[in-house]
């Protein structure tokens, strides 16, 4: 779903007469059409997206998904799609055509019910920021490439996007403060480090120089003295004052008038936006809010009795609490430095993939890294995530570690944590689906919550079958995860 809000912008066509007919006459054609005419157009206006799948058309671009003129030109593009999709006799359709009509549906309707609520006026916070992404991107350590002359112009072009972005995403944050639609303190006094994180006074020193410090040799002559002059000039004179900008507005203007509430439910029309999460994210029609704490509520319980049996299989003298604070205090239980928490990671890959032919007879032929978070983004990152790599398996996919805290990296946390992320987890499911080449490629690189995450789910539950979870503390981990999922809940 984050892709729609990155850039759709287009000019529309009217849907032509014919194509109705056509939708009559050969659903399945007319099915193909829609979706493939969708997922080209949508990357044409969805540069990173496009990016991210290895097609590099668009490396020059970067969309503002807050102005005006997206916001109306994103309304008509789905507006668009979900009429020819509606024009289609869902009955004549096979059995997998019409679990792509239904996806497809959902989707357009789904998009559609989010246009009542502002987000735009939340352009920021500390998990999921723009700011922080573009960084990222520009570190070279991404899915951006800095291998060609061209790579290093398509992004500085990129870079004049994104500064507009950044004025725009400061307009938009001052109609929320005018209209009482702001965000958390808890959560924006956190951006404020990672902004100030950019501004370096040595421009060397920045992230948008890394590229630069690794500039393949085939840039000589000109070329390279050129192209290094160019970044040095957007770093001082573009990046950096734009990140200040930002960060000043943030801390002195913003931050003072955000609400110490922290639930959508404090917003005016708050309750109806919780409900429609629920609904995006769990492809659910009517599961409201309280059934969901109700559903927490019970696993905990659940999750509580299991962590009993382990207490006692570890022959733990005490209460479940006094437990808890036991493995939360004990430094064995932790890492003792950075290097140790990657090792142990390469180790259990190690281990995982010994038996994973075993269990499974198609496996992604994409390769995957494991990598720490970056410094700059590490603070308010999570503690781990996956970034999926390209189909063609040039550019591999990234598991990502968070080495920032070692006490938030428990040595009883490992093997959950990489069967979630990686194999059999979501580095399984995101590039089988990429590789499935008979699907429409909407199909192959949609993404919906409920699937994603229930993968990664079930990859942790087969654990015990699969040989892990011997050490009962790994088992503990894992219940630990689960917890922390309920409780969420």
């Amino acid at each position: 779903m984050k892709w729609l809000k990155i850039g759709l912008l287009l000019i529309v066509t009217q849907f032509l007469p014919y194509s109705s007919v056509w939708a009559k006459s050969d659903p399945h054609q007319a099915l193909l059409k829609v979706m493939d005419n969708y997922f080209e157009e949508s990357l044409q206006y969805n540069p990173v997206k496009a990016m991210f799948m290895g097609d590099y058309r668009f490396n020059d671009k970067w969309v503002n998904d807050l102005s005006d003129n997206f916001l109306k030109k994103s309304h008509a593009f789905n507006e668009k799609y979900l009429a020819q999709i509606k024009a289609i006799d869902r009955k004549s359709l096979s059995p997998e055509d019409q679990n792509s009509y239904d996806l497809f549906l959902w989707d357009r309707q789904i998009v559609k019910e989010s246009e009542q609520f502002p987000s735009e006026l939340l352009p920021i916070n500390q998990f999921s920021s723009t700011a922080n992404f573009f960084a990222q991107l520009g570190s070279g350590q991404s899915a951006q490439p800095f291998k060609t002359l061209k790579d290093y112009k398509d992004f500085l072009k990129r870079i004049d996007g994104f500064i507009a972005w950044i004025d725009t995403a400061e307009m938009r944050m001052k109609q929320g403060m005018k209209s009482g639609i702001v965000a958390p303190r808890s959560l924006m006094v956190k951006v404020v480090p990672q902004l100030s994180s950019m501004l370096v006074d040595d421009y060397t020193k920045s992230i948008f120089w890394m590229p630069i410090n690794n500039l393949p040799a085939t840039i000589e002559g000109d070329d390279r003295t050129a192209i290094t002059k160019a970044y040095r000039e957007a770093i001082v004179n573009k990046l950096i004052p734009a990140y200040r900008k930002l960060r000043d507005f943030v801390k002195n203007d913003y931050l003072p008038e955000t609400r110490k509430t922290s639930g959508l439910s404090a917003l005016k029309g708050g309750n109806r936006w919780y409900q429609w999460f629920i609904k995006m994210h769990t492809t659910t029609e009517d599961l409201t809010a309280e059934q969901i704490h109700k559903i927490g509520l019970d696993e905990v319980d659940r999750i509580h009795r299991e962590m009993e049996d382990v207490k006692k299989q570890l022959k733990f003298k005490g209460t479940l609490q006094q437990f808890f604070k036991h493995l939360q205090t004990d430094d064995k239980y932790y890492f003792k430095n950075n290097k140790a928490v990657m090792a142990r990671y390469q180790q259990e890959r190690k281990r995982v993939e010994k038996v994973l032919p075993k269990y499974f007879d198609k496996m992604p032929k994409a390769p995957f890294e494991i990598r720490p978070v970056e410094k700059f983004r590490a603070q308010s990152a999570a503690g781990a995530s996956y970034e999926a790599g390209t189909p063609d398996g040039k550019r591999p996919g990234i598991f990502y570690i968070n080495t920032f805290n070692l006490k938030a990296q428990p040595k009883f946390g490992v093997e959950t944590l990489f069967l979630h992320e990686a194999e059999p987890g979501h580095h399984f499911q995101i590039s089988l689906a990429q590789e499935q080449t008979q699907l429409p490629k909407y199909r192959r690189f949609a993404n919906f919550t409920a699937f994603a995450e229930g993968w990664a789910l079930y990859a942790e539950s087969i654990g015990k079958e699969m040989g892990l979870f011997t050490d009962p503390l790994q088992y503990y981990g894992r219940l630990s995860d689960e917890l922390l999922r309920a409780m969420r809940l």
